[in-house]
């Protein structure tokens, strides 16, 4: 089976922010979760609808994302792409939690400081 998955990034990151990505990420996968195509596109200007539009002409399966807007949540999901958002930090380790099913939405990924020691 062929998975497509779409991540908004900014440099590394997942953009902290769906509407405001400079570029995003295009993933084919194959079976065994392998990337079988990886592409960039910069995009022209920060835009959901265009972001939106850009995901269907493509049929994406799989968004995984920073915050978005409930109106483009809804409409994508809508659209039966399944999306995990809120998800913060650099896209290969969200990638590699999503290829073992084990990606949330809400997850951060990026090493913080809570109560004086790293997590």
């Amino acid at each position: 089976m062929i998975h497509k998955l779409t991540i908004p990034l900014y440099h590394e990151e997942i953009c902290p922010r769906f509407d405001l990505a400079p570029e995003v990420l295009f993933l084919l996968i194959t079976k065994g979760n392998v990337i079988e195509e990886k592409r960039t596109i910069a995009l022209p200007r920060p835009s959901a609808d265009d972001l939106c539009h850009m995901l269907l002409s493509e049929k994406i399966n799989t968004l995984i994302c920073g915050a978005i807007e409930d109106e483009y949540f809804q409409f994508l999901k809508w659209k039966k792409i399944k999306i995990y958002d809120s998800v913060c930090g650099n896209w290969s380790k969200a990638f590699h939690l999503w290829s073992k099913k084990k990606l949330t939405s809400g997850a951060i990924l990026s090493r913080r400081m809570v109560e004086g020691k790293y997590v």
